[in-house]
């Protein structure tokens, strides 16, 4: 089983529901600082009854004092993430090595005018457990609300002592710019999409490429850092928190200037810190607050004329059932809604659902998740959802347009129309980690190997594997890589397309396809900027 342990035994871990696992780490780190206290105390007990005052020994040990000096306290892995309305909120978040006072960010319309300073919240995380030594880390949050659409903003971070406006102490200075207005139709724009990342050079690479693609957002579909090394139980599997500062950093070049929109995998729930397990991702990251109160990284903002949805699949997975139901069933009540909306507004032509979990694949690993298939794809259907991005695979894989569980066959280079179509399914979780396998060959741009059926499976209550022989998996490479989404809006009436291109960390295309629908718009006029 694929889940993070936090050096819990497999044979509880195999049993215990996420927040029966932060129950037991929880009385497990209390009973341990019980211990050390208890050690502390007898080591000062033997000293005294020696003659030796009790603080003499500690007394010639260097303690690292109790607060560092703001000047000396730089920040880093600095990420941005949309509000609910792109067009006029923006968080940013990045991380401290240290504890500081008053932290804030500094907002202007130029590098040298960042005269406006908007106060930041720090969120403190401390791990500890029987594996796991004391570890505090220090993330920071600022939000941006009142923005401009379509606007270039600037921004620094600072806090006491280290002020980027001051030039004895000057930071750096990043930037990022709102999405377009609802008035007009918006210039054409390219998004980025990927899961699975880690902490890698591969994932640097896979990074480069993606930067080299200006996109105006990111979508991560889980799995982000593994900070849990593997997530197989094992003797070294250990949870290291501080991977997480090294995949801030890694990813900080980007994320910095680019909305980095996260989602959650199984690898992102960590029992350590609350009962559903992402206690630690809130402390990460800002994700959109609009979706249902019952659950986490789940969210929607609607960028130019391209509708986003974020979902996380563990509410819904027969694989890895840890928080399988917490939310409730509120989270597919709340998909069904929120699809619907979009699909009301005149000037959403296209709708992309990203979470982890693979609908549909075909590696000897994980394929396909038959949860998602159950609680989400009629959905799918019922709305005509245009794009669906998942992780979990760490692997390319494109699917057949899918539509009512009838595949229609879509090569390389084709056009599609998701009315008729039906839905584009995508793996893209070849983002860092370790590459997964097909049992048959690859087939991608400029190395086609069709086959007519390919030997699978689908995940069934009860982590039950159910074999399936499929015939629509089109494109298959093992490797890492991207997706990128070139979106061409349009006048009302005329056509509006999608192209979807599959990059590998060379930077060389092995995936095309077009997606394409009427544009809507007709009453931009009357529409507001301000509904999100």
């Amino acid at each position: 089983m694929d889940i993070p342990r936090m050096g819990l035994p497999d044979h509880l871990t195999a049993r215990l529901s996420m927040s029966e696992q932060h129950e037991l780490l929880t009385r497990q780190r209390g009973h341990r600082r019980r211990s050390v206290l208890a050690a502390g105390a007898a080591v000062a007990a033997g000293a005294v009854a020696a003659g030796v005052p009790a603080n003499a020994a500690s007394a010639t040990v260097w303690q690292q004092p109790a607060k560092v000096p703001g000047k000396l306290v730089v920040p880093f892995g600095r990420h941005l993430a949309w509000g609910p309305n792109p067009r006029s909120q923006v968080r940013v978040g990045w991380q401290v090595p240290h504890t500081v006072s008053r932290p804030f960010l500094r907002l202007g319309d130029a590098p040298f005018n960042l005269g406006h300073k908007i106060p930041a919240e720090i969120r403190a995380l401390h791990s500890e457990s029987a594996t796991i030594h004391a570890t505090d880390q220090y993330y920071v949050h600022a939000s941006i609300d009142g923005l401009q659409p379509g606007r270039t903003y600037y921004y620094a971070v600072g806090h006491d002592g280290f002020d980027p406006a001051d030039l004895t102490t000057f930071g750096r200075i990043d930037s990022f710019t709102t999405a377009p207005t609802r008035h007009r139709v918006p210039s054409p724009f390219t998004f980025t999409a990927f899961g699975d990342q880690g902490v890698s050079y591969h994932a640097l690479g896979n990074d480069g490429q993606l930067a080299a693609q200006d996109p105006v957002f990111h979508l991560h579909a889980g799995d982000l850092c593994y900070a849990d090394s593997n997530g197989q139980g094992l003797p070294a599997d250990t949870f290291d928190p501080r991977t997480w500062d090294q995949f801030l950093a890694q990813t900080e070049p980007v994320a910095a200037s680019v909305p980095w929109m996260a989602g959650l995998g199984n690898h992102d729930m960590e029992a350590l810190y609350s009962p559903n397990g992402y206690g630690g991702q809130l402390a990460r990251w800002d994700f959109p607050d609009n979706g249902p109160v019952q659950s986490e990284g789940v969210y929607s903002f609607v960028y130019g004329n391209v509708g986003v949805i974020s979902l996380d699949p563990n509410d819904v997975s027969f694989e890895i059932p840890a928080n399988v139901g917490y939310t409730g069933g509120a989270q597919t009540k709340w998909l069904d809604n929120r699809l619907k909306w979009l699909r009301e507004q005149d000037d959403v032509d296209f709708v992309v659902v990203f979470f982890h979990h693979c609908a549909y694949s075909t590696t000897t690993a994980h394929a396909s998740e038959g949860g998602v298939r159950n609680q989400w794809v009629p959905l799918f259907d019922k709305y005509g959802v245009d794009l669906v991005i998942n992780g979990h695979n760490h692997i390319y894989e494109r699917a057949d347009t899918l539509k009512g569980g009838k595949s229609k066959k879509t090569p390389i280079g084709s056009t599609v129309h998701p009315a008729t179509d039906g839905t584009t399914y995508v793996t893209a979780g070849a983002a860092g980690r370790s590459l997964y396998a097909f049992a048959v060959p690859d087939s991608y741009a400029g190395h086609v190997n069709d086959v007519d059926e390919v030997p699978s499976f689908v995940w069934a209550s009860g982590a039950v594997k159910v074999t399936e022989s499929v015939t629509w998996s089109r494109v298959r490479y093992t490797g890492y890589s991207f997706l990128a989404v070139d979106v061409k809006p349009a006048d009302a009436g005329r056509t509006t397309t999608l192209t979807l291109r599959a990059v590998t960390e060379a930077g060389d295309e092995i995936d095309r396809l077009v997606i394409a629908r009427e544009a809507g718009g007709r009453s931009r006029s009357r529409l507001n900027d301000g509904a999100a």
